[in-house]
């Protein structure tokens, strides 16, 4: 070993010692006399001290050759040191160097290796092996690995069984864009990168193996979010002789496991909401319900009364801010001008305020009574001191942008604490979505989820009416996991790919072995995917998963530090039987 201690384990036990460290030079304060040096690792910064007087002439000389991010090895006195630092673990400490041996040097790196680092998002990801020696990187990255392996702990000792799956599969045209992998011994067949690992653990029931879990890779060929890229990690799990109360309980156990042990967080139990009543109260199918502000439907107590706009309308919603009526007219003219704006998309915003003396005020109370408002109140549960912010238009795309200004009115007051943990269950989600454009069923999750059983008849009859044995976990507003009960019934399967538009070729060609091998015994069986990436930022107190990841991709898909997607050399392509058309570039 190049060292005898890491740069963040000496204290003042081990004054008098002679120790030996390596890493890389952080800091240099030189006072021409006296030299000192900052030397970081993963662990931590040490003090190294170089002093004319106790250091040799050539050590000495050695010294004034350094630069950051040099990477040196030392040997020396553990010594007390006098002006201590007591943010750092190694603060009553430095070391008086007797020897240096550059190890290697290094170029001015483009940023500063920081906290607070002076380089844009873009630059720091060319160079993102510098990104991650910056300790927000780093501990991002080592927090990772403390909750992967505190997954795969709980699982194991759960029962669940580590089982690798293919990355070479076949592709299906359900769900998101494969990413598609020409076979070169294979000319014009292709294979592709799983979305997720789903039929290959559902046989794993069938096969016996009654508990499955994966640390997975999965790929999609979608476009990019913060906290969406196009290669992501799962933890994949899957369980036999289950209903859907079995499952949300063993993994309701994990998250709760993961909050206590990483944040010292307790829920006892994880509130349950069906998916219409989610997006009627929040108008999304993720809620934050780290604080109220549930909507109201005012539509029937609105109508009629003259006002043209509400009397023209589908639906009329709102919800109420406590101790909002505080507001002025220009703060609440701010928010009116922020649902106006095209991501938005609403055509005004209407407020009334609930004043401290129990009266009302709105620009629209030349229609409404107080009598009116107060039937209001009671439906947007606002009290003496609150303001109700309303919007109107279609359905549902006024329950969006109702949700949208819910949360952005939440993120301004300071309710999305970092530090406050809220999961809540959605279920019974449809089954199958309706496309208009080419006229046929999609499934809402995948092929394979099974349809409440009290729901079944109603396929042949009013597919778009049937609830799916289905179910996403839900913490602060971000979808953290989702799964389902599975159909194991060949027949059911059939009907269902049926809706979906698959011919029995169709069906064959592509999920043929899968419902081969339900003919052979397969059991009930149902399971749930967690996002890894977005679990681990979430509980790291971040929303933006990108700094949970070693080496991700930027907005645009692509990696700027190897430059990658890239294009490859013709014999390549003619090895493969692939042709790029003559106008790509």
């Amino acid at each position: 070993m190049l060292r005898t201690h890491n740069c963040g384990e000496l204290n003042s036990s081990n004054i008098s010692k002679t120790v030996t460290l390596a890493g890389w030079v952080q800091k240099i304060r030189n006072k021409g006399f006296m030299i000192w040096v900052d030397l970081r690792d993963r662990y931590g910064i040490t003090q190294l001290i170089f002093d004319q007087k106790r250091t040799s002439k050539q050590v000495f000389s050695n010294a004034k050759k350094l630069s950051r991010e040099f990477v040196i090895q030392v040997s020396g006195n553990v010594i007390e040191r006098e002006s201590k630092n007591i943010d750092i673990q190694t603060g009553e400490v430095e070391i008086l160097v007797q020897e240096i041996n550059i190890l290697n040097e290094s170029k001015t790196p483009p940023f500063t290796i920081e906290d607070d680092t002076d380089g844009g998002e873009e630059l720091r990801m060319q160079y993102r092996y510098l990104d991650i020696r910056r300790n927000k990187i780093k501990d991002n990255l080592l927090f990772r690995h403390k909750v992967t392996m505190e997954v795969r702990n709980y699982l194991s000792k759960n029962g669940f069984v580590d089982i690798e799956t293919p990355y070479l599969i076949k592709s299906t045209p359900e769900g998101a864009r494969d990413f598609i992998v020409p076979s070169r011994t294979n000319l014009g067949e292709f294979y592709a990168l799983p979305q997720s690992p789903q039929t290959f653990k559902q046989l794993l029931m069938v096969s016996g193996l009654d508990r499955y879990f994966q640390i997975v890779k999965c790929f999609r060929d979608e476009d990019l979010r913060a906290d969406r890229q196009p290669e992501f990690t799962q933890i994949d799990c899957e369980m036999s002789f289950v209903n859907q109360e079995d499952v949300l309980n063993q993994f309701e156990k994990l998250i709760s496991h993961l909050l206590i042990k990483f944040k010292n967080f307790k829920i006892d139990k994880f509130p349950k909401i069906t998916y219409d009543k989610a997006i009627m109260n929040y108008g999304t199918d993720k809620p934050d319900i780290r604080f109220e502000m549930k909507f109201g439907d005012i539509t029937d107590l609105s109508k009629g009364n003259g006002f043209k706009i509400f009397d023209s309308v589908e639906s009329i919603v709102g919800f109420s801010i406590k101790k909002g009526s505080s507001m002025t007219r220009k703060e609440i003219d701010k928010w009116t001008s922020w649902v106006k704006q095209p991501q938005i998309g609403a055509k005004g915003l209407v407020w009334v305020k609930y004043n401290e003396d129990k009266s009302f005020k709105s620009p629209i109370d030349k229609f409404y009574s107080e009598k009116d408002f107060l039937k209001w109140a009671k439906v947007t549960n606002a009290n003496v001191g609150d303001i109700i912010f309303i919007l109107a238009g279609k359905t549902n795309k006024t329950l969006k942008q109702l949700g949208d200004l819910r949360l952005e009115v939440a993120e301004k007051l300071g309710l999305r604490d970092p530090n406050n943990f809220a999961p809540i269950w959605i279920t019974d989600f449809p089954l199958l979505e309706w496309d208009d454009e080419l006229k046929r069923y999609h499934s809402m999750h995948h092929p394979f989820t099974s349809p409440k059983k009290e729901h079944i008849s109603l396929l042949k009859t009013s597919p778009k009416e049937v609830k799916a044995n289905a179910y996403d976990l839900v913490i602060n507003g971000n979808e953290i996991g989702g799964g389902s009960i599975r159909i194991h019934d060949s027949e059911l399967q059939k009907q269902i790919f049926n809706l979906l538009g698959f011919t029995k070729k169709d069906a064959l060609d592509q999920f043929g072995f899968l419902m081969e091998s339900f003919k052979y015994g397969a059991p009930p069986h149902g399971g749930i995917a967690f996002g890894l990436d977005r679990l681990v930022a979430i509980l790291g107190g971040k929303e933006t998963i990108r700094d949970f990841i070693a080496f991700p991709k930027n907005n645009s898909g692509r990696d700027s530090m190897i430059d990658s997607p890239s294009k490859i050399k013709k014999d390549q392509l003619d090895d493969l039987g692939v042709k790029i058309k003559k106008h790509l570039k």
